[in-house]
């Protein structure tokens, strides 16, 4: 009797230890989503704030008892966000077209044919990976600009159309499928493109679900790269709408309207992740696994 006793306490302190270990993680991940979550809702917040209010606090408030939606109009109106809403999705759409076209051929080429020098040229190739941003944008400057591309739709999509880290993630996922199924292909008379379309393709088609996903949010967040090569408003994009927004606080910055701009841009990007984020999941996963 007294050892049973003295099991019924080892499981209950047991069961203690669990649901406090448990409290402790959900109390942390309550924590975290509070911390990540918070810049969102000050966004949001902020965006409903009225130019005035927003200038006359001092101490910034948490909540605003006279919300408003005119910087969403200022954005839309005065700045001509729409406008630059539809040079974005034309970039995005287009870039991310042609990108996936070159990485899924570049990838094939790396993971199944065979030429000379093919192993030296991926390295090469993985290579470029170490070469900064900054040097990159100025020899894309340059490039761009001596063939009079600057403040065109070809010059802001040119150097965005190939990736070595998407090349690379899909060319693994490649290698991964088995050289089986590839010499198989080949003895039923299977050409090399109707094989990575009807087999590569719909296996990978996770991680290329992925890497246009990816490739979408990069597109729609650039700044750097069409602020230095646009200077014509008929080719603005968001990012280029939302300096000017900065610009237009009568000697301040106008953050509201700023806000609601971002918030604006947001929205998309952030539907098109809670749409797709298993299949993000997916292809990540798949692209770290061997085998």
């Amino acid at each position: 009797m007294a050892k049973q006793i003295d099991f019924e306490k080892i499981e209950r302190r047991a069961r203690i230890r669990h649901r406090v270990s448990q409290g402790v993680i959900y109390a942390l991940l309550v924590f975290w989503a509070l911390m990540v979550l918070f810049p969102f809702y000050w966004m949001l917040l902020t965006s409903v704030k009225s130019y005035s209010t927003y200038n006359a606090e001092y101490v910034p408030k948490l909540y605003t008892l006279a919300p408003t939606l005119e910087n969403y109009k200022y954005a839309f109106t005065t700045v001509a966000l729409g406008k630059y809403f539809a040079n974005t999705l034309i970039y995005t759409v287009v870039t991310t077209f042609v990108m996936v076209i070159v990485t899924v051929l570049a990838a094939f080429a790396f993971a199944r044919l065979e030429f000379k020098g093919k192993n030296l040229v991926f390295v090469l190739f993985l290579a470029l990976m170490m070469i900064p941003n900054e040097l990159v944008i100025i020899t894309n400057y340059v490039t761009i600009t001596n063939l009079n591309l600057r403040n065109t739709f070809t010059g802001l999509i040119l150097p965005s159309i190939t990736s070595v880290f998407y090349i690379y993630l899909l060319k693994e996922n490649f290698a991964q499928v088995p050289d089986e199924l590839y010499y198989a292909a080949k003895v039923d008379n299977t050409s090399d493109m109707k094989y990575l379309f009807k087999v590569l393709i719909p296996v990978c088609r996770h991680t290329i679900i992925t890497i246009v996903i990816l490739k979408i949010i990069e597109c729609w967040n650039s700044y750097v790269w069409p602020r230095l090569i646009t200077d014509d408003e008929s080719y603005f994009l968001v990012s280029n709408g939302i300096q000017t927004i900065r610009e237009s606080g009568f000697g301040r910055e106008n953050v509201p309207a700023m806000m609601a701009a971002v918030v604006s841009i947001s929205v998309p990007l952030i539907v098109l992740f809670l749409i797709f984020h298993k299949k993000i999941m997916a292809g990540v996963a798949r692209g770290g696994t061997k085998g």
